[in-house]
């Protein structure tokens, strides 16, 4: 498979496995709306746990499964159910209040990062697949094409954030959809990974 090729797959397919990214995104950028260096911690999160997943997805490629048993990698839909409960509570704590300033909802690179992370178990059992049918240059050309493309899906979801129909939705809601979409995303990993025997 040439480069060219590969490129071309590696678009498709980091398409396919991170386009829902782009919600979950836009309300990190909606929730850190008025902070400062909301964008860099939102790419340097977004680098970080995307990161490991492609480092996961080349471990069990190269036979290093130990470091990630495939039976762990649903487990992994706790972190967001966890993150949205807390955020939950911090709702219930503060009230109906949207008012609530900026200081109360903090935005981290970490927790981006933890997100992203726990989000990408499907992400790692679609490239595992696909790196161990490419060679070597070809799965560099993905790793390279793979890491280019998380800026601009970070992009898409500030754009698609700072819309102003979106923007003001966000705004009004985010308190609400920021919870909610955090708990039913670790909900789903966690059912159709199979966790805790569901």
């Amino acid at each position: 498979m040439n480069t060219i090729t590969a490129a071309s797959q590696a678009i498709g397919l980091f398409l396919v496995t991170n386009i829902d990214d782009i919600i979950v995104l836009s309300l990190f950028f909606a929730r850190g709306a008025g902070q400062r260096r909301t964008t860099a911690k939102i790419i340097a999160g977004q680098y970080i746990g995307f990161g490991g997943i492609l480092l996961a997805a080349i471990a069990v490629t190269l036979g290093a499964g130990f470091f990630l048993p495939d039976d762990a990698i649903p487990y992994f839909g706790a972190i967001p159910l966890l993150l949205g409960i807390y955020a939950t509570w911090q709702v219930w704590r503060n009230g109906d209040d949207d008012d609530d300033s900026v200081a109360d909802r903090p935005i981290s690179a970490l927790t981006v990062a933890a997100v992203t992370f726990a989000n990408g178990g499907d992400n790692i059992g679609v490239y595992v697949p696909v790196f161990l049918t490419v060679g070597t240059g070809a799965l560099i050309a993905y790793c390279i094409v793979f890491l280019t493309l998380v800026f601009l899906l970070v992009l898409a979801a500030k754009f698609v954030a700072t819309r102003r129909p979106i923007a003001e939705m966000l705004e009004r809601w985010e308190h609400i959809l920021f919870p909610l979409v955090l708990i039913a995303l670790g909900v789903v990993i966690l059912i159709e990974g199979g966790a805790f025997g569901l």
